[in-house]
C-alpha cells in the first residue's frame, strides 16, 4: 500500500513538472480568446488578473474584428510567433510588408503590466512593444519555448490552453531577417468564446 502511494506521489509530481506551463484551470468564456488559423483553432486563456488593461484592449479589438486576416509577420523557430499589427498586417486590406510590425491600433498604447511571478514558457502569450516599456498596443506573440530573458520585461496576457500543435504549424520566417515572413500565415478569425 505504501509503495503504491509513494509511486502515485512520484508520478503526480513528475506529471506536474511536465505540465508546469499549463494553467491550473481553464479561463471563463469571457476571458477565452479563440484564434482560427489554417491548421485549426488555438484557444488562449486570457489573464485579466495579471494584465487587466491589456486584456480589455485585446477583447475590444477582437470584438471589433480588428484581428481577422492579420498576418503572423515575425516567426522565429524555437522562440515565438508574432501577430496583431492591425494597422499594417491585414492581408486582405492594406497589408504593408515594409511596415508590418511597426503599427498598432487607434486605441492607443498601454502602460506596462509586468508580472514578477509569471514566466515566459511554451504557450505563454505576451504583448509586443518597442524599446519603451509602455508602448504595447495590439501586437502579441505566442512562445514556442521558454525565454527567461523576457520575464518581467514584457506583459503576459494569457496562456495557450489548446491548439499548441496548430501554433507549431505557423509558417516560419527568415532567421537572417529577424523572423520576417514572406507570404505569412494569418489569423483567419478571432473571437471571444462568450460571444458565440
Amino acid at each position: 500500500m505504501r509503495m503504491f502511494r509513494l509511486a502515485s506521489l512520484v508520478l503526480a509530481f513528475a506529471f506536474s513538472m511536465t505540465v508546469g506551463s499549463l494553467p491550473a484551470r481553464a479561463a471563463s468564456p469571457e476571458d477565452t480568446l479563440v484564434l482560427t488559423l489554417k491548421g485549426g483553432d488555438v484557444t488562449i486563456g486570457l489573464r485579466p488578473d495579471l494584465a487587466p488593461k491589456h486584456v480589455e484592449q485585446i477583447k475590444a479589438l477582437v470584438r471589433d474584428g480588428a484581428y481577422d486576416n492579420v498576418a503572423f509577420h515575425r516567426v522565429i523557430e524555437g522562440f515565438m510567433a508574432q501577430t496583431g499589427d492591425v494597422q499594417y498586417g491585414d492581408l486582405d486590406d492594406g497589408y504593408n510588408a515594409q511596415a508590418v510590425g511597426t503599427g498598432g491600433s487607434d486605441l492607443g498604447d498601454i502602460e506596462a503590466e509586468f508580472s514578477d511571478d509569471e514566466h515566459f514558457v511554451r504557450g505563454t502569450v505576451g504583448m509586443a512593444r518597442s524599446q519603451n516599456p509602455n508602448s504595447a498596443n495590439s501586437q502579441f506573440f505566442i512562445m514556442f519555448a521558454p525565454a527567461p530573458p523576457l520575464d518581467g520585461e514584457y506583459t503576459i496576457v494569457g496562456t495557450v490552453e489548446g491548439g499548441m500543435d496548430v501554433v507549431d504549424q505557423i509558417k516560419l520566417g527568415d532567421a537572417a531577417d529577424n523572423g520576417s515572413v514572406n507570404e505569412p500565415d494569418r489569423i483567419m478569425k478571432a473571437r471571444i468564446a462568450a460571444d458565440k
